[in-house]
């Protein structure tokens, strides 16, 4: 570079603009000029201030990822400059440079908002260059994590107003407990999903949801919580509140928990565990890949199991994962299946075996599967064992979700 062309006021500014940018301020331009020669060979975007009032102004017209600044500058000094910065953008990281005598100066800088400092003269440019990749990822940090804060005050805020209208009273908390569920039957990228939930008191352990992640991943999931009434309500509408968060991050880039089942078993048990409620969920939650057509799946113990059927094929989707909320040991697995034609797969709570009668041979999910290859897999046939109920409060909650491939 030519020294001469440092001294002009007009900005020096690299390409691409894509680049990490640093502005140096600094009014010796041996240097400036040494550090904006390392730091743009090594990558950098560089923007150059000859003194702070150029800085200033230059900040404010880039907007640049570091600030490296001299703090014995003619027009405005680093710490007036630093005072400026730092209430101008207070997330920019500021990294100071001063002479060895002025300690006093370091300090009172470091005070005012800046970074790091580094002491004159920079005999190892290494050194530039990992303070400033320092500053940049510690900035990196702090933005993921004020990101983080938001997700979790919203989803508090959506708790609370959740919380709030289901202590109103039972019918009101009714309400607001189906206005959480998705629509009873609706049509996903060729995937129909369909379900029914009846309570056995006015509010519901049980739930389902079915959303689109993005326009290649569709999730899923049945919910049964430990017990019923409000109190297992209440642990329903934290579970969506608690599925929304991951699901805003993947849609925002910050993480793909979404997708992968097992990691969000785990999120989901660390996150029960720390609210103790003494509540537990058994949990099937499925993502379907539909540029793959794979269903992707983690079970924490779900009874019965879901049953995929498949053309003449019928069997349990079978898993040892725990029920989330009872050990922070518990470990979980992903299992991925391939979507095949004629593909459904049908769901039922507890309550439902529960209104079969005992002496029905086979029982339980022997039964359940057995159903499954002799019936036609529709609401109607899978309800019409509630329908011989006595009165109108089942003993338990009874659920079912289906969920199939529509062939064309």
């Amino acid at each position: 570079m030519d020294i001469n062309n440092t001294l002009s006021s007009e900005p020096k500014k690299t390409q691409p603009a894509s680049l990490k940018t640093v502005l140096i301020i600094d009014d010796e331009p041996i240097v400036r000029e040494s550090m904006a020669v390392y730091l743009e060979d090594s990558g950098y975007n560089i923007i150059e201030a000859t003194d702070g009032k150029q800085g200033l102004a230059l900040f404010c017209e880039f907007e640049p990822d570091v600030v490296l600044c001299d703090l014995r500058m003619p027009e405005m000094d680093g710490m007036t400059l630093l005072t400026k910065l730092s209430k101008l953008s207070p997330d920019t990281p500021i990294i100071i440079i001063s002479g060895a005598g002025q300690i006093h100066d370091v300090v009172e800088a470091l005070r005012l908002g800046a970074l790091d400092y580094l002491v004159k003269p920079i005999t190892d440019l290494a050194v530039l260059e990992n303070a400033v990749q320092n500053a940049i990822h510690r900035s990196f940090l702090e933005t993921e994590n004020q990101t983080y804060k938001n997700e979790l005050e919203v989803a508090n805020k959506e708790l609370a107003s959740n919380l709030d209208l289901l202590q109103k009273d039972q019918d009101a908390g009714r309400q607001a407990q189906l206005q959480l569920l998705p629509p009873a039957d609706a049509t996903i990228s060729g995937f129909h999903f369909q379900h029914i939930i009846v309570p056995s008191l006015n509010l519901s352990g049980d739930f389902i949801d079915y959303f689109e992640i993005d326009d290649r991943y569709i999730g899923f999931y049945f919910a049964d919580v430990s017990g019923h009434g409000s109190a297992a309500a209440f642990v329903t509408m934290m579970l969506k509140s608690l599925m929304n968060q991951p699901l805003r991050q993947y849609r925002a880039g910050i993480n793909d928990t979404i997708i992968r089942p097992d990691e969000l078993m785990s999120y989901l048990n660390e996150e029960l565990i720390s609210a103790n409620l003494g509540k537990h969920i058994t949990l099937f939650y499925a993502v379907i890949d539909c540029d793959t057509q794979t269903l992707t799946y983690s079970v924490a113990g779900q009874y019965p199991a879901p049953v995929l059927i498949c053309g003449n094929s019928t069997e349990l989707l079978k898993d040892d994962g725990f029920p989330l909320g009872l050990f922070d040991w518990a470990t979980f697995k992903s299992n991925d299946i391939k979507i095949k034609k004629g593909f459904k797969l049908l769901m039922v709570s507890d309550g439902w075996l529960e209104l079969i009668p005992t002496e029905s041979e086979p029982a339980g999910e022997s039964f359940l599967i057995e159903f499954a290859r002799n019936n036609p897999i529709n609401i109607p046939m899978l309800m019409k064992p509630v329908k011989q109920l006595q009165d109108n409060n089942p003993p338990d909650d009874i659920t079912v979700f289906i969920v199939e491939k529509e062939d064309y």
